[in-house]
C-alpha cells in the first residue's frame, strides 16, 4: 500500500473526539518498595476532575513508577490510591488495570507491530460491541488526523504519527485518567512542539484529568494547571508553574526550573552584599551563607555597575544570551538582552540589573 507523508500537522477537526466524565485521583501516604529499597515515599496528593498535573524531576526519581502504581501496572506497598472516592489500591483492595477508567500513553508509543493502526487503536476496545468499537476507534482516528492511515502498520509510520496513534488509543475508551509518561520525548524539536500543541488542545476538549511525566521544565510549565517536583522518591513541592517558578521551595528547585546565576555572601542585619548590590535574606540567620540566585533576564548593560568582558554573545533571534566575566568572580554570569542592544564578544561594558527586584528574578536562599 502507498502511505500518505507529510502528515505531521494535518490533525483532525479540533471538537470531535467527544467528552469524557473527568475522575478524582488521591494518592493516600503511598510508598513503593521493591525488595526493601525505598522507590516512593509518602506520595500524597489530590487531582481534580480535569486538572492537567504535570510530574518531573530527575532521572530515577519515581516519576514512572507514579504512574505505574496509578495504572494498577504495580501494587503499592503502603497506603491507598482512590479513584472518584473508590479505593483501587490499598492493604485489603486491589483493581487490576482493566478494571479502571484510565489511558496510558507510553513512552515508546508501544504500539503492535503486527496489528494494523485501526487494529491498535481498537485493541483496548474488546469489550465493546464491535460495531461500537470500529466506531470509537475511526473517530479517535480521525481527530488526531490519521483517518487515512487506519490500514497502515506502526513501522510505515513516522515518530509523529505512532505517537498520534497512542494517543488515538488512549481516548478512544474515554477513560477518566489519562497518564501520559515522557510522550513527547522521542521527537524532535519542531516537531514536538507542534504535536505538544495539538495534543494540549485535545486533552482540554476531553477533558479527562491528565497525569503527564516530563523531563522538560519547560513543557511542564506551558502545559500544566499544577506542576509536582519529585526528588529521592517524594514530592518536594507541588504548585501552580507560576508559583513554583517564582517561589521554589529551595536553590536546587530553582535551578531545575530555568538557568541562574548565582552568588553567594554573608549574611549581616537581614541583607545579604552581592556584586550587584543589597538583597533582602528573610528567615535567614545572622551570619549565615546565602546564595542569591538571579534569573539571566534581570542582568543586562547599564550606565552604572560593575565591568565585565563579554566572553560570548549568542543570538537567539529577539534575544541575545552573553557570557560575561567579571574581575572579582571566579564563575561565569549569563545575561538575556534585547539582541539590538547585544554587545559584541571582545567588548567590555558595565553590567547591573535592569528589572525590578520581584520574585521572579531573584531568589535568596540559605546555602545548603
Amino acid at each position: 500500500m502507498t502511505v500518505v507523508a507529510n502528515h505531521e500537522s494535518l490533525w483532525g477537526e479540533r471538537g470531535t473526539a467527544g467528552a469524557t466524565i473527568a475522575g478524582e485521583l488521591v494518592f493516600d501516604h503511598v510508598a513503593f518498595a521493591v525488595r526493601s529499597k525505598p522507590i516512593l515515599r509518602d506520595i500524597n496528593f489530590k487531582l481534580t476532575p480535569g486538572e492537567i498535573v504535570s510530574v518531573l524531576g530527575p532521572s530515577g526519581c519515581g516519576k514512572t513508577t507514579l504512574l505505574r502504581l496509578a495504572a494498577g501496572v504495580s501494587r503499592p506497598t503502603q497506603g491507598r490510591i482512590l479513584l472518584d472516592g473508590e479505593v483501587v489500591a490499598g492493604p485489603a483492595q486491589f483493581v487490576p488495570p482493566e478494571a479502571r477508567s484510565i489511558g496510558l500513553v507510553f513512552q515508546d508509543f508501544a504500539l503492535f507491530p503486527h496489528l494494523t493502526v485501526l487494529d491498535n487503536v481498537r485493541y483496548g476496545l474488546h469489550r465493546w460491541r464491535r460495531d461500537e468499537a470500529l466506531a470509537a476507534a475511526t473517530r479517535a482516528l480521525a481527530r488526531v488526523g490519521l483517518a487515512g492511515l487506519a490500514g497502515a502498520y506502526p513501522h510505515q509510520l513516522s515518530g509523529g504519527e505512532q505517537q498520534r496513534v497512542a494517543l488515538a488509543r488512549a481516548i478512544s475508551p474515554r477513560p477518566q485518567i489519562l497518564l501520559m509518561d515522557e510522550p513527547f520525548s522521542g521527537l524532535d524539536q519542531r516537531l514536538r512542539e507542534d504535536v505538544r500543541k495539538e495534543t494540549l488542545a485535545l486533552l482540554k476538549e476531553i477533558r479527562a484529568t491528565v497525569v503527564l511525566v516530563t523531563h522538560d521544565p519547560r513543557e511542564a510549565l506551558e502545559v500544566s494547571d499544577r506542576v509536582m517536583l519529585m526528588r529521592g522518591g517524594r514530592i518536594v513541592q507541588q504548585a501552580s508553574p507560576r508559583e513554583i517558578y517564582a517561589a521554589p521551595i529551595d536553590a536546587a528547585a530553582a535551578r531545575f526550573f530555568a538557568p541562574s546565576n548565582e552568588l553567594e555572601g554573608r549574611v549581616s542585619r537581614g541583607i545579604v552584599e552581592t556584586l550587584f548590590g543589597p538583597f533582602a535574606a528573610p528567615g535567614l540567620a545572622e551570619g549565615d551563607t546565602a546564595v542569591v540566585i538571579l534569573r539571566p533576564e534581570l542582568i543586562g548593560q547599564t550606565a552604572q555597575g560593575p565591568e565585565a568582558l563579554v566572553k560570548e554573545s549568542q543570538y537567539l533571534g529577539h534575544m541575545a544570551r552573553l557570557t560575561l566575566v567579571f574581575p572579582t568572580l571566579e564563575h561565569e554570569v549569563m545575561a538575556l538582552v534585547p539582541a539590538d542592544l547585544a554587545p559584541a564578544r571582545g567588548q567590555v561594558a558595565k553590567f547591573g540589573l535592569t528589572s525590578p527586584k520581584d520574585d521572579h528574578t531573584v531568589l535568596v536562599f540559605k546555602k545548603a
